[in-house]
């Protein structure tokens, strides 16, 4: 069983503001490329460790203790859906941003200033400033930009191979644009990155909620992703290979352990943060038995747990690939993006190369400020979207710095989408 009427109805109901929001105005939720909805298993979690194990770690009574068992199970959840090789591998910190600035700054402290550091045009800024600010502290000679193929939003790979030589100490990419919707080719870039001794990080924040991310497919060094992602609380969390997470020398107050991954991560945990990402892999654990994928056999090295949840996230990225055909193409009843005049459509259009991008689709309307866009839909039709400037470096590229945008997930329904389109198709009509 995939995601048939029955199943989809489940999942709505274990996301509690699916249909409405808290004030009890039903709308349809495609903001999630800023921010997920949270699950209610999550939610619970949270609240539970919250309350029963509200005391600080490393003390002999119960509190403490459980405390201590919620943080690494909340590790272990984090490296199972990662297929990372321990929990011992698996950082947390506040926000993706403070991850990658601690990151870079352990990472600068090998670097001489005769080294560059390779990203893309289409990055987030999160992963652009930290190596701005070592490029200006002297740190690197250079920070290099991969160039896109601005028709289709994906990289050019033969421009990004050129980049790359032998002062190459870091290569650093999304996994997906958050402006585009298109996934990077990883383990091709990471090939890339080995091939002159550079580490590979990865970016995974954007795409972390809608398919698999194997840190040992991919072969990365590091990654990084926002649980608040991934339909469960604030708090991210960081990958890194455990020979290099032992060597790095991060930032840190002098009483703090030097073994890892406690040595990243500054002030106490929180607890309750790492049981909201655990209550998130329940669901997936869940969906994984509804589903009862027949594919499972082909995981078969994996352990169970990892299995269970790759089959959940496989099922959702094929799933949703349905999406971004129905975005773009619409239905029998209403035209999709690509078919409403004056709709400029960012990133991939094809749509026999959906596996390529997330269901994330920025747009431009000829004569219609994005920001008009955004108010219309909101008041004639409930899409609860926006236009920003989403920090996406694509945005500078494409002098773009109000778009408007949707980002759906598994939540979200062909009936949603039927309705955003017939509004926008009405918008551009009633504009002409």
């Amino acid at each position: 069983m995939m995601f048939n009427q029955e199943l989809i109805n489940q999942i709505r109901v274990a996301f509690p503001r699916a249909v409405t929001d808290f004030t009890g105005q039903k709308r349809a939720f495609f903001d999630n490329g800023t921010a997920t909805l949270v699950v209610d298993k999550a939610a619970e979690a949270e609240a539970e460790a919250r309350i029963n194990c509200s005391a600080n770690v490393g003390a002999i009574f119960a509190e403490s203790k459980q405390a201590e068992a919620v943080i690494q199970a909340g590790r272990q959840a984090v490296a199972d859906f990662l297929n990372a090789p321990s929990p011992s591998t698996i950082v947390s910190g506040e926000s993706a941003t403070s991850l990658f600035f601690n990151l870079s700054y352990a990472l600068g402290k090998e670097l001489t200033g005769r080294e560059n550091v390779v990203t893309t045009d289409y990055e987030h800024y999160t992963n652009i400033s930290p190596w701005v600010e070592l490029e200006e502290r002297g740190k690197i000679q250079q920070l290099r930009f991969s160039k896109l193929n601005m028709e289709e939003g994906t990289m050019d790979m033969e421009h990004l191979q050129g980049l790359i030589d032998s002062n190459t100490k870091i290569v650093t990419v999304t996994s997906a644009s958050n402006m585009l919707g298109t996934k990077s080719p990883l383990e091709e870039i990471g090939k890339m990155a080995k091939e002159v001794g550079a580490y590979f990080l990865v970016d995974a924040v954007h795409h972390i909620a809608h398919g698999p991310t194997d840190v040992q497919a991919m072969d990365c060094d590091f990654l990084v992703f926002s649980g608040y992602k991934l339909f469960g609380s604030h708090g991210s969390y960081l990958y890194g290979k455990q020979e290099h997470l032992e060597a790095l020398k991060p930032f840190k107050v002098k009483p703090a352990t030097n073994i890892p991954p406690g040595k990243y991560e500054w002030g106490t945990r929180n607890q309750a943060t790492f049981a909201s990402i655990s209550g998130v892999m329940d669901h997936f654990h869940w969906l994984s038995d509804q589903i009862k994928s027949q594919d499972g056999e082909k995981y078969g090295l994996l352990g169970e747990k990892k299995r269970s949840l790759r089959i959940a996230m496989d099922a959702i990225e094929k799933y949703e690939v349905g999406f971004s055909k129905s975005i773009l193409t619409g239905y029998d009843d209403v035209p999709g993006l690509l078919d409403i005049p004056g709709v400029t459509v960012f990133g991939i259009r094809d749509v026999n190369r959906l596996i390529e991008r997330d269901p994330t689709f920025s747009i431009e309307v000829d004569n219609i400020p994005g920001d008009e866009i955004a108010q219309r839909l909101w008041k004639e039709a409930g899409i609860a979207a926006r236009a920003a400037n989403f920090y996406s470096y694509a945005q500078d590229v494409y002098n773009q710095p109000n778009v408007y945008r949707i980002s759906l997930v598994h939540y979200n329904t062909h009936e949603e989408i039927r309705i955003f389109l017939k509004a926008l198709n009405e918008i551009v009509l009633s504009k002409k």
